[in-house]
């Protein structure tokens, strides 16, 4: 029997699945990890992005700090989090959010610095101010672009989430972890299969939403922004 026949049948275990420790209670540890990461780097990238964005000011400074921030190891920032925020939940949270800012950031950005200037230039021709134009014409003709930077935050969080379980947090990792200490490869197999599931879920949830928005932006805006 294969190591993944035997993965399988470690996640349709019932016995694997009920309980504080449980494959569903552990898989909705990690999506709420994801989430609230991705949450609150969007926080504070989404109104960066677009202060860059709509000033077209900072935005050497932006890309080589989310660059920066691109060329951290993970596994470092969580261990150096670690020392110093101790074991838990913080430490996990903190190279998340940092893991999930760059992409986030340069989907604002680009979601608006992507617009066609003769579209910016004829709401300003119309009237309206500097905000309006940022809410009224930037923000939803940048859309596509930012759900893009989120989706992409998604699927990096989702898959380095595991690491939380290094520094005594919970999620899938948990599984993967105790499956290296005590050699029970199907048990690492099965966790990453459910790592994996989580991701293609997130996955095909933004695209439906990437396929409502561009349902829903005017064909004229959609080619301004392409």
């Amino acid at each position: 029997m294969n190591y993944l026949t035997q993965a399988i049948q470690w996640i349709t275990d019932p016995a694997n699945a009920a309980g504080a420790n449980g494959v569903w209670a552990r898989m909705a540890e990690h999506f709420l990890y994801t989430v609230v990461a991705v949450a609150v780097a969007a926080l504070v990238a989404v109104p960066l992005g677009y202060l860059v964005g709509h000033t077209r000011r900072g935005r050497g400074v932006v890309v080589v700090t989310s660059g920066a921030a691109r060329a951290l190891p993970t596994l470092g920032v969580l261990t150096l989090a670690g020392l110093v925020l101790g074991i838990g939940l913080a430490a996990p949270m903190l190279a998340l959010v940092l893991l999930a800012f760059p992409s986030i950031l340069a989907g604002a950005y680009a979601g608006v610095e992507a617009i066609d200037p003769v579209t910016v230039d004829s709401a300003r021709g119309l009237g309206l101010s500097g905000w309006q134009v940022l809410t009224r014409v930037e923000i939803p003709l940048g859309l596509p672009l930012l759900i893009g930077g989120i989706r992409s935050a998604f699927l990096q969080v989702v898959a380095t989430a595991t690491l939380a379980a290094y520094v005594g947090a919970g999620g899938l990792g948990r599984f993967l972890f105790l499956g290296l200490k005590t050699q029970d490869y199907p048990q690492m197999l099965a966790a990453s299969l459910l790592v994996v599931a989580l991701a293609v879920a997130f996955d095909i949830a933004f695209e439906s939403v990437e396929w409502l928005v561009r349902r829903v932006v005017p064909s004229g805006r959609r080619e301004a922004s392409a």
